[in-house]
């Protein structure tokens, strides 16, 4: 890591692998999300009270990732700019 911080352009690249990362994520829990929508409205499910409560439960803790992502963001974006000022400061 040391290495990558030494350079301007080691910053930004850090910065570019964040944000596919987080691009990655929404796809993800948007599959996540479909995946459940679906497996929530299937007829089996529905007749069945454990599953049904079961795809609740899961939705329910799935919702709290999003909640989660700007906070993760901000934390990485500002370990990034102390980076910068403690390499601009040598």
């Amino acid at each position: 890591m040391k290495n990558i911080m030494k350079s301007k352009a080691g910053v930004f690249d850090q910065l570019g692998a964040l944000g596919v990362g987080i691009a990655t994520l929404v796809i993800t829990l948007a599959v996540v999300f479909l995946i459940l929508a679906n497996v929530g409205s299937n007829s089996q499910v529905a007749a069945d009270a454990n599953a049904s409560a079961a795809v609740r439960t899961l939705t329910s803790a799935a919702e709290d990732i999003p909640g989660w992502v700007p906070l993760v963001v901000i934390v990485a974006i500002g370990g990034l700019i102390l980076a910068m000022v403690a390499m601009f400061r040598r």
